[in-house]
């Protein structure tokens, strides 16, 4: 059913990459949040690791608005289910204003994004090498595009009171309004590896008091109640909001009504801790909507599965950086082994494919797979179009999935193992293994785009192993996953 959301929203975007837009984001939603205001937080694009930090700042699961892995179709639609019942949305853009999915136009930019939600959007601009060319580079960011409404911008890195006037001054004239003025504070940053920020899951205690120190500076710096008042003027957005309940239901099949026909609910692990961080909220909530029970567990710390685990996911995340700590838990990577060998389900992305492996930068793995992972100097970055190749308890062979990749590891398989996917955007043979009930890739996916992917599973687990309770019976979606929680 189609409803309109009224939710007041703000993108936060900016220039480039590097201006601070998860700077101002996260304190925004720090500051309106110790406001006593319930904030939405979202992420445009595939990014795993500043949503952690927005939930940290909101108490609610960060969640992603992708346009490539789930079509602009999906936005709206999973941004009304994040924001339902919030008093304010914010979402962070991705790199430029305008830079999105490589030869595809706007596709999955930060603009598309908002044209899509209607929201104006607040630029953020580095502002520490300019002056009065501050004014020719927001006007150009606000006539390239006539779709996109420009509310106002917040100025970053300035150096001083003299420059602050001198950027005002500059922005005036052009008839911009200044939202805020940050002074370069590198005290606040949070540290970063080779693939971005470090995961909030690896320094939570730090990580708190860096998001308290982001909502500080932007109190201090930020115009709260012109920001508010700017977020106001979004107008309703039209739209049905996404369930996983309506998603499963909408894509058809067996099981659509109450999860697995057993009439009992399989019990699935998935992986968590440090090592294993980068997961969507929304996987968690169609597993438990096709009648799963979701339970985290940490490679780094646990020494077994879930009692009763009937399937497995692995997610991504560092396991590169945790690899001696990983390994040493012998007990655990056997348990793992053993549970791929009885045939029960298990579905591995990029750090969960390395950690299946027999080896990672020769330490011992998993051993699930007949390959061994290294770390490398080439950075393998990039959205996806691809293919099932074969049949797995993740997806039927022909099933089409878009994804992206984003890891500096390779691995050198060996034999025994049928491809996952075939790449049909960029081209490219092959890439993934599938074995037995394992279906293990660097791929990741966004299974909003297709839920069937999530009962699949699901009901694979329900025939292969132990189960948990009944299942519910069918009512509201689920609320946030205990997988966005360990985030």
């Amino acid at each position: 059913m189609v409803t309109s959301s009224s939710v007041p929203r703000l993108v936060v975007a900016a220039p480039s990459s590097g201006s601070g837009k998860t700077t101002v984001a996260t304190g925004l939603m720090a500051a309106f949040s110790e406001r006593g205001l319930a904030v939405s937080p979202h992420k445009a694009g595939p990014d795993y690791i500043d949503p952690g930090y927005h939930a940290l700042a909101t108490g609610r699961p960060g969640r992603n608005l992708d346009a490539f892995m789930c079509g602009p179709e999906l936005v709206a639609p999973l941004f009304a289910h994040g924001a339902a019942g919030c008093d304010l949305a914010v979402v962070e853009g991705v790199m430029g204003l305008y830079d999105g999915a490589a030869g595809r136009g706007e596709l999955a930019s930060t603009a598309q994004v908002a044209k899509v939600l209607r929201a104006p959007v607040v630029l953020v601009v580095d502002a520490s090498s300019q002056s009065r060319s501050v004014a020719a580079l927001v006007h150009g960011f606000a006539s390239f595009d006539p779709q996109v409404r420009l509310g106002g911008v917040i100025l970053n890195k300035v150096g001083s009171d003299r420059h602050e006037v001198m950027l005002r001054e500059a922005l005036e004239e052009a008839g911009m309004p200044v939202l805020g003025v940050l002074r370069r504070a590198p005290q606040v940053a949070a540290p970063s590896r080779h693939l971005g920020l470090v995961p909030v899951a690896e320094r939570r205690a730090d990580a708190l008091a860096s998001v308290a120190a982001l909502a500080e500076q932007v109190r201090a710096g930020c115009d709260l109640d012109a920001l508010m008042a700017l977020a106001r003027t979004a107008p309703p957005l039209h739209c049905e909001p996404w369930s996983p309940r309506g998603a499963l239901a909408a894509a058809g099949g067996a099981g659509q009504q109450s999860g697995p026909r057993t009439g009992r609910r399989p019990l699935v692990a998935v992986a968590g801790g440090p090592a294993f961080t980068f997961s969507y909220a929304e996987h968690a909530e169609l597993l438990t909507a096709a009648g799963g029970e979701v339970v985290t567990f940490d490679p780094l710390r646990d020494e077994a599965l879930p009692d009763g685990a009937a399937g497995l996911v692995i997610g991504g995340g560092f396991p590169e950086v945790y690899a001696p700590e990983l390994s040493a838990n012998g007990a655990l990577r056997a348990a793992v082994a053993r549970f791929a060998a009885a045939g029960r389900p298990v579905a591995a992305e990029c750090a969960g494919l390395l950690y299946l492996a027999r080896s990672l930068d020769g330490k011992p793995m998993c051993g699930v797979l007949d390959a061994d992972a290294r770390m490398s100097e080439r950075l393998t970055l990039g959205y996806r179009e691809a293919v099932a190749l074969s049949d797995s308890a993740l997806a039927a062979a022909g099933t089409r999935l878009r994804g992206h990749e984003f890891h500096r590891t390779v691995i050198e398989p060996g034999a025994g193992e049928a491809p996952a996917w075939g790449f049909t955007h960029p081209e490219r043979l092959v890439e993934g293994f599938v074995r037995g009930s394992v279906h293990a890739s660097y791929l990741h996916t966004h299974w909003a785009a297709e839920p069937s992917v999530a009962r699949r599973f699901v009901e694979s687990a329900a025939r292969s192993g132990p189960r948990s309770g009944a299942v519910p019976a069918a009512g509201p979606a689920p609320g946030p996953s205990p997988v966005a929680r360990a985030r």
